[in-house]
């Protein structure tokens, strides 16, 4: 219990301190050019200053979609609901949208291909109350998951802003939220996307789609030797072409503001 107190008072001192925003023309233009409505924040963590496009749209929440499977692996871990990453889930039997998803994998390989029923099965066994429990714990969003537990972060209630989801990642760059070391580690590591010789890139792309809207999310964050700088991009998705300017758009505003 004091370890989570602990954390969540290192938490709410980050957010508490982090009073700076400062516009970057350089991402708007890149956001401008793409012909892409969204925003894209930067948290430098040492300094606790946001730095951004559409400040705005950051401050605004959405349904995570499958950028929820960071805290959901954190907690199904955490519960128990799995006992590692690589923990063999099965995915259901039914017919899925990518044939990708139609096989039984633990969440290792599932988080990668973003694989929505294996992650809705580790939803069902964590359960509703637990599920409560833990996405309260984390502070994550609005904390409201409604009644069916393994749909919530794709349909709502839960939502959450750009601005919160790069204060939540920063608590897990830092091993700081309210769970052990070993847990925030074990995700960590599945979420690295990029490496090299002094810098590291984690991130998990979300795909929402809300009475028609969609919205694309790629969240993270970069690790350049010992500091750390939490990212999220959100945007209007209004053709299959724009899904895969998620990534791009992403990198480009990280390379703007020096850190790829």
């Amino acid at each position: 219990m004091m370890k989570w107190v602990f954390a969540a008072v290192v938490l709410f001192a980050c957010t508490a301190h982090a009073t700076g925003w400062k516009d970057s023309r350089e991402v708007g233009d890149i956001f401008r050019h793409a012909g892409v409505h969204g925003t894209f924040v930067l948290y430098d963590v040492s300094a606790q200053t946001f730095t951004g496009h559409e400040r705005g749209r950051a401050e605004t929440r959405f349904v995570p979609a499958s950028t929820f499977k960071i805290p959901n692996t954190l907690i199904g871990l955490a519960t128990g609901a799995v006992k590692s990453v690589d923990e063999i889930l099965p995915y259901g039997g039914a017919p899925q949208p990518f044939k990708t998803w139609e096989k039984d994998m633990g969440l290792r390989e599932a988080i990668v291909i973003s694989n929505v029923p294996i992650y809705q099965e580790l939803a069902r066994r964590i359960g509703l109350e637990r599920m409560k429990d833990y996405v309260s714990r984390l502070d994550y969003g609005n904390r409201e998951i409604g009644a069916a537990v393994d749909t919530f972060w794709l349909a709502g209630p839960l939502k959450i802003s750009a601005v919160e989801q790069t204060q939540f990642l920063a608590g897990l760059a830092q091993d700081a939220l309210p769970l052990s070391k070993e847990i925030q580690g074990a995700v960590r590591e599945i979420v690295l996307l990029e490496q090299g010789t002094n810098w590291k890139l984690y991130g998990k792309t979300g795909l929402g789609n809300v009475a028609g809207v969609r919205i694309g999310w790629w969240v993270g964050w970069a690790q350049r030797d010992d500091r750390i700088y939490a990212f999220a991009l959100n945007m209007d998705v209004r053709s299959e072409s724009d899904i895969g300017k998620r990534v791009e758009l992403g990198k480009a505003s990280l390379k703007a503001l020096g850190l790829l």
